[in-house]
């Protein structure tokens, strides 16, 4: 028999995607999708359940669908997404503590997988090159995700040490983007002109979105517990990313970036949240050893690729490749012309130009 799984927020892109593509793979009897809000797409075979993870009710839901396995995707970044940072605090920390009340309660829950995110370490001047699992923030978060992401990490250690029957899978993963999701990275990159920190060029690491999918796919049905984390091979500065995106960028003081954040945030075109511009102006880097070795997950993007998949969907950008091919082609056709007219004989003497004409 195969397992049955419970995924929340299926609202969400990743979430809704993910519930789909668990529904079709070996070993999956059932996928129940829960979420407050009805998905926006196809969810394959999964079932829909609306149901609030911060209701006790999400406990019936577990013991009556006799769910052995928990996928919590619902850990949001973005509070458009959950209707203002308010609400997002709530649902990413109220709705995890009641989920995992419910598991534990449920005795033929035997895995929780948690979509955390890699915002778990921060970002400061103080940071290492790469931050191991073992590692936490150099400067403890005053608020926002990472603050979240802190908690809702530590409420689930909580829950393994009281389930120690159960295994506990916690995913940290880099900055998802991709050609078919909605990130506050990606965002931030479909700005007509993208904002930098003036003296600052961070490091990125990125998560091509299948990969994403899939690395939840493999540890959902792996029999290997722990914390990982997850990111595409390599790293691309924000200047290199910005370049092979063809977007103009504009460099800000750092004390112009957070009311700049603000009203970008105020148009909903982008999330400029205080983490962001923290990470957009330190950068982070993760190892991803024990990804590979321990829990036996490769990406198939590099960071590099992942970003190219990405720039494949956007309209050309003022400073596209193709743009700047066309603008060099130009330009160089200009200055053969200049030459050619430079060279011309009728500047010779003209016997001097007569006796070339003859001589052919």
């Amino acid at each position: 028999m195969g397992h049955v799984v419970l995924v929340t927020g299926v609202a969400g892109d990743l979430g809704r995607r993910f519930a789909a593509q668990l529904s079709g793979a070996p070993g999956i009897d059932r996928v129940v999708a829960v979420d407050v809000l009805p998905p926006r797409g196809d969810l394959g075979s999964a079932d829909f359940v609306r149901a609030d993870i911060r209701n006790p009710v999400i406990a019936k839901v577990i013991v009556r669908e006799r769910v052995d396995t928990v996928v919590h995707a619902s850990v949001a970044a973005t509070p458009a997404a959950a209707g203002g940072r308010s609400s997002t605090k709530e649902l990413n920390v109220i709705g995890t503590m009641q989920l995992l009340a419910a598991c534990q309660q449920a005795p033929d829950v035997a895995k929780l997988v948690l979509k955390s995110n890699a915002a778990f370490y921060g970002a400061s001047h103080r940071d290492p090159a790469k931050f191991t699992e073992g590692m936490t923030a150099k400067r403890l978060p005053g608020g926002g995700f990472a603050k979240d992401v802190n908690e809702v990490e530590s409420y689930t250690r909580g829950f393994a040490r009281r389930r120690p029957d159960v295994k506990v899978t916690t995913l940290r993963l880099a900055n998802v983007i991709g050609p078919r999701i909605t990130t506050a990275m990606s965002g931030y990159f479909r700005l007509p002109v993208i904002p930098t920190v003036l003296g600052h060029n961070p490091r990125l690491q990125l998560l091509h979105e299948q990969d994403a999918l899939d690395v939840l796919e493999h540890a959902t049905l792996s029999e290997v517990a722990g914390t990982y984390n997850v990111a595409g091979d390599g790293v691309l500065t924000l200047a290199q990313a910005v370049r092979r995106l063809g977007r103009p960028s504009v460099p800000l003081p750092g004390f112009a970036v957070p009311s700049f954040g603000s009203a970008i945030r105020q148009t909903k075109v982008a999330d400029f949240s205080p983490e962001q511009v923290a990470f957009l102006t330190y950068g982070r880097g993760m190892d991803t050893t024990r990804m590979r070795t321990m829990l036996g997950f490769e990406p198939r993007y590099t960071t590099a690729e992942a970003l190219e998949d990405f720039a494949a969907s956007l309209a050309p950008g003022l400073l596209a490749p193709d743009r700047v091919r066309a603008a060099e082609q130009v330009l160089a056709g200009a200055m053969r012309a200049v030459g050619h007219r430079d060279e011309r004989p009728a500047a010779e003497p003209p016997s001097l130009v007569g006796r070339e004409h003859h001589d052919g």
